[in-house]
């Protein structure tokens, strides 16, 4: 019965009832969801506050706020894996969705092979982040590798790629582009495949410049999609691991150490827990920041171009 039956009928008490019936049958699911995302986050919680070692022989310390304490001392790792985390982001984010974008206005128009092409541009999307790792360590490798051999051609050679701290993380970033660009390409060509054609026909009526409809009417209407792309990879890209820990483990030295490495290395291989779980809670912090960060932007983005 719908609420404007109840009201007619006077049966106030059946709309009640049929409300208790439907929170009853989603109780479950929400009570199950809900402690399942809240234990995890209430246990590191704890778990920053502690000293551990991760054996039964030595139960948790309570040490308060010493591990957060020392996170942020001057020249920390933490401090020095936050910053090569927000930079790793922001480079390859920026670029996938810039190239992304580009690659998809070239793709927009239909022409012969297109689906050929699309498909093949997906492949590095499907293949496994340790894959793509390993296959670039053969690439780039000093010895075997095809990457310097290139170089060897046009008279530079001794380059070490992966080994060299001062060049490691930017090819990290490299993997990072040529693997995840096309998934950028894949949401921006759906966004503008389902542009509607009308406001684009009457602004070349209008004499519009393709310069003038792409900045008043395909930015603006592409903004929502574009956000949402950036958000989704932003997320993506923060919590980069795999290819990370495949390639460099974090060096050489500390070089491509991210925060994700580095909590992991905390805790399974220097058995400090505690100390993990706080580097994890500080990455939560900075992840919500960003996050937050980039919503309050997206708002005044819209604002301006409504």
């Amino acid at each position: 019965m719908t609420t404007a039956a109840v009201r007619a009928t006077g049966k106030p008490g059946i709309a009640a009832q049929e409300r208790r019936f439907r929170i009853s049958f989603l109780l479950p699911a929400l009570t199950v969801s809900l402690a399942l995302v809240a234990f995890p986050i209430v246990y590191t919680l704890y778990m920053s506050t502690t000293a551990w070692s991760g054996t039964a022989l030595n139960p948790p310390r309570f040490t308060g706020f010493e591990n957060f304490a020392a996170l942020v001392e001057p020249g920390s790792r933490f401090l020095g894996a936050a910053g090569r985390t927000v930079l790793f982001t922001a480079v390859t984010v920026v670029v996938e969705v810039a190239v992304g974008y580009v690659v998809a206005l070239a793709l927009r128009k239909p022409f012969r092979g297109d689906g050929i092409v699309r498909t093949i541009a997906l492949i590095p999307v499907v293949l496994t982040p340790v894959a793509v790792a390993m296959a670039w360590m053969l690439i780039l490798d000093s010895g075997i590798g095809l990457a310097p051999r290139i170089l060897e051609l046009v008279g530079i050679s001794g380059h070490q790629f992966l080994s060299d701290p001062s060049a490691a993380l930017g090819w990290l970033m490299v993997i990072d582009v040529w693997q995840w660009t096309p998934m950028m390409v894949l949401i921006l060509l759906a966004g503008l495949t389902a542009l509607p054609e009308e406001p684009f026909e009457a602004a070349e009526v209008d004499g519009a410049s393709p310069l003038q409809r792409f900045f008043h009417i395909t930015v603006p209407l592409m903004l929502p999609v574009m956000f949402s792309a950036i958000m989704l990879r932003l997320v993506d890209s923060l919590k980069t691991f795999d290819i990370i820990y495949a390639t460099t483990k974090g060096g050489p030295g500390f070089a491509t150490e991210t925060l994700n490495t580095y909590a992991f290395v905390q805790a399974f291989e220097y058995t400090n827990f505690g100390s993990s779980a706080s580097v994890v809670v500080g990455f939560i912090l900075i992840v919500v920041a960003i996050t937050a960060s980039l919503a309050i932007v997206q708002n005044r983005a819209e604002a301006i171009l409504r």
